[in-house]
């Protein structure tokens, strides 16, 4: 996890284009001052910021970094062949891990519709489901040294190019009161944070993101959608996360792409990511970590292992 404090404040919000909540938080939070914005998920769109803007009623200083990204590459052809060489090795672990994760989360979801002695069965489901998060942890452990390995090989930071744009980062961040991470697109999104390594430079900030920003602070980035167009419909680790915390997983978009009416799927959905809290994040939710603690607001729920939606109850980080 980070080294980040626990004590500045953490908020995650449901989607934003519905029901927009980000004023309200900057208002709780107290926050006045100038808001540091990325939006880099959002890809060919990324400037589009006026209207964040009039809604917060607040100065809002754009970072771009899927821009800055692409002058980066131009500027610096040998770090963007590495960066693309990470990725292809992602890219691929990540079809392996698919074709075993669809044979073994398949077998978990048989034991949990078979009938026969509870004596027999209940200790087959729970070895399905550790089945299902070894299979996770795995996963997770790779794409960790893919990182790793990019970074010990290639020191991105110790780039001339790449240093010069961390600078003017710090220095728009160091007038800014707060830093917003909106959604979009997870990946790229992830990338881009990483990529500028931003979370090291807004240190001191307030944080507040919303759908794939929030997804992307966690310690695990999970894509989930149980009635996509083509697919499976399975959740997958995507890749590690920024790791701003462990013990909560956001759900953003919940209830369109999760059918929480299905005690099966939701059981089986909190089980595999326990001790975890799984936080449905929908349009007007909010959970706040002030203090290493959580607040949700707005009805936020949560899955749990008996395959119910619940209201989230205040909860202490795990130490």
């Amino acid at each position: 996890m980070s080294a980040r404090s626990t004590n500045l404040p953490l908020v995650l919000l449901g989607p934003q284009r519905i029901e927009p909540t980000l004023v309200d938080a900057f208002d709780q939070l107290h926050i006045e001052g100038t808001i540091a914005a990325v939006t880099a998920g959002w890809q060919e769109r990324e400037a589009e910021v006026e209207e964040m803007r009039e809604h917060v009623d607040r100065p809002v200083v754009n970072l771009l970094l899927h821009a800055r990204a692409e002058r980066l590459f131009a500027a610096d052809p040998d770090l963007a062949q590495a960066y693309r060489q990470r990725q292809r090795t992602s890219i691929e672990l990540q079809r392996l891990y698919r074709l075993r994760l669809n044979h073994t989360l398949a077998g978990a979801k048989e034991m949990f519709t078979l009938r026969t002695d509870p004596k027999f069965l209940l200790p087959e489901r729970k070895a399905a489901i550790a089945a299902v998060r070894r299979l996770d942890a795995r996963h997770l452990r790779s794409l960790r040294k893919v990182h790793q390995q990019f970074e010990s090989e290639h020191r991105p930071f110790a780039h001339r190019a790449l240093a010069a744009q961390r600078e003017e980062l710090a220095e728009q961040l160091d007038g800014c009161s707060a830093l917003a991470i909106a959604g979009g697109h997870v990946a790229v999104l992830l990338n881009r944070l990483r990529l500028f390594g931003l979370l090291e430079l807004a240190a001191e900030l307030p944080i507040v993101a919303w759908s794939a920003g929030a997804m992307a602070l966690a310690e695990r980035v999970v894509l989930f959608h149980d009635h996509p167009p083509q697919g499976a419909g399975d959740a997958e680790i995507l890749d590690a996360g920024l790791g701003l915390f462990a013990d909560l997983l956001p759900l953003p978009h919940a209830r369109y792409r999760l059918r929480l009416d299905d005690p099966l799927r939701v059981a089986i959905f909190a089980r595999r990511f326990a001790p975890a809290l799984c936080v449905a994040l929908d349009d007007g939710n909010r959970i706040e970590r002030r203090d290493g603690v959580w607040q949700p607001h707005g009805g936020t729920q949560r899955l749990t292992s008996r395959g119910k939606v619940r209201k989230v109850r205040v909860r202490k980080l795990r130490p």
